[in-house]
């Protein structure tokens, strides 16, 4: 007999369940945090401001999700109503050293961290005399242990106080499985506070399902994945060249291996939307020999917080949908309409390729290749779905 296939077994995830989930840009002050939200929203805040705290309560933003696929599609079906998919981003006041402990307003700043459920870390590595440094001079290293020791800290207060309440649980006594789950998450609590102080985040450890039961409930700073944006100066952006990087990279490498990290320009993509059409944007960016960074950052997070599309299309609309990675087809369905999953009969599904292969809807079904999938069906990346359900609802 051939061997057993090894089974992969998927990592639990960490964080919030659900589709509609937000991004914080969190980092020092002066780092190019607000500029650089202003860049990814094309939106105008009148706050950046070169003092600490020019940014108080966190901005927030829907962020169009660069799709290929779906610009295919609706130049496919010309429909009447085009919807892409989007991200919401905030844009989150500057940390300072001492902000665990209320320094520089950092518990209400760490409070708006704690609402969203993946982190943007902008790490500054341009010199500017006109642009203060909190710290004083630009080191990126001492930055990001800055930030990690502010989350990290704030981490541990957090578990202890929750600690407290599961330790009052377990001291009532008895064996009720009340009292024996109390204990349970106590020692699980303990473990996390010990990995905590041991410097670690939360992200990176290696967590069974009742621990990341417990994680999920207490909304930890380091349990959210993040992305390291590396702001450098124009000149150095396009040459892809700076005396930082490979010092960032080796902290990263670590203290949390496996984190993307992507260097941009905040003020080349400042400038890039200064211009009035995509076609000055091209211009200037072949003028130059660099292309705006933004679509990778936007999408790269979308993959960080585990998220992917399904597409609904025909003349009337085309739209991409936002589901967590590992969703059915019934709770697909739901992102639609609660009543499309409560009366789902049946999914059918095209693969996005199919159809760019074959053409249209006539053709694949034709070559068979028009699925019809069930409850079970998990949804995958680029599925094209008609679902049919009860009660009228299509």
């Amino acid at each position: 007999m051939p061997p057993k296939k090894a089974v992969k077994e998927e990592k639990i995830l960490l964080g919030r369940p659900g589709n509609n989930l937000k991004s914080g840009i969190v980092g020092l002050a002066n780092v190019g945090k607000s500029t650089f939200f202003q860049a990814l929203t094309k939106s105008n805040l009148g706050n950046p401001a070169n003092y600490p705290y020019a940014t108080i309560e966190p901005e927030e933003a829907r962020v169009i999700v660069p799709s290929p696929r779906f610009e295919w599609l609706c130049e496919q079906y010309k429909p009447a109503s085009k919807v892409p998919a989007n991200i919401t981003v905030f844009d989150i006041a500057g940390l300072t050293k001492g902000a665990s402990t209320g320094e520089g307003l950092g518990n209400a700043f760490l409070s708006h961290i704690r609402a969203v459920d993946a982190i943007y870390q902008v790490v500054r590595c341009f010199d500017d005399a006109e642009i203060i440094h909190v710290e004083g001079d630009v080191n990126p290293v001492r930055d990001l242990e800055i930030i990690l020791d502010e989350l990290r800290l704030k981490d541990i207060e957090f578990a202890k106080k929750f600690l407290e309440g599961v330790e009052k649980l377990a001291k009532r006594g008895g064996q009720s499985l009340e009292v024996k789950a109390a204990k349970e998450e106590v020692a699980i609590v303990e473990k996390i506070i010990a990995w905590l102080e041991d410097g670690k985040r939360v992200a990176k450890g290696s967590w069974g399902t009742k621990e990341v039961e417990v994680i999920n409930q207490m909304f930890l700073l380091t349990a959210k994945p993040c992305i390291y944006l590396v702001n450098l100066s124009e000149r150095d952006f396009i040459r892809k060249k700076n005396k930082h990087l490979l010092a960032i990279k080796e902290w990263i490498d670590e203290n949390s291996p496996g984190d993307v990290i992507i260097p941009l320009s905040v003020s080349f993509e400042e400038r890039l939307t200064e211009f009035e059409t995509e076609e000055e944007v091209e211009e200037e960016c072949k003028k130059v020999g660099a292309v705006s960074i933004l679509p990778k950052i936007i999408t790269t997070m979308r993959s960080a917080l585990n998220l992917i599309s399904f597409f609904t299309s025909g003349p009337d609309e085309v739209r991409e949908w936002t589901i967590r990675k590992g969703t059915k087809a019934p709770q697909a369905a739901g992102v639609i309409h609660t009543d499309l999953m409560n009366t789902f009969i049946l999914a059918q599904v095209t693969k996005f390729e199919d159809l760019k292969e074959l053409g249209d809807e006539t053709a694949v079904k034709a070559k068979g290749k028009l699925l019809q999938k069930g409850k079970e069906y998990v949804v995958e990346d680029g599925d094209i779905i008609y679902f049919r359900a009860g009660a009228g609802k299509n």
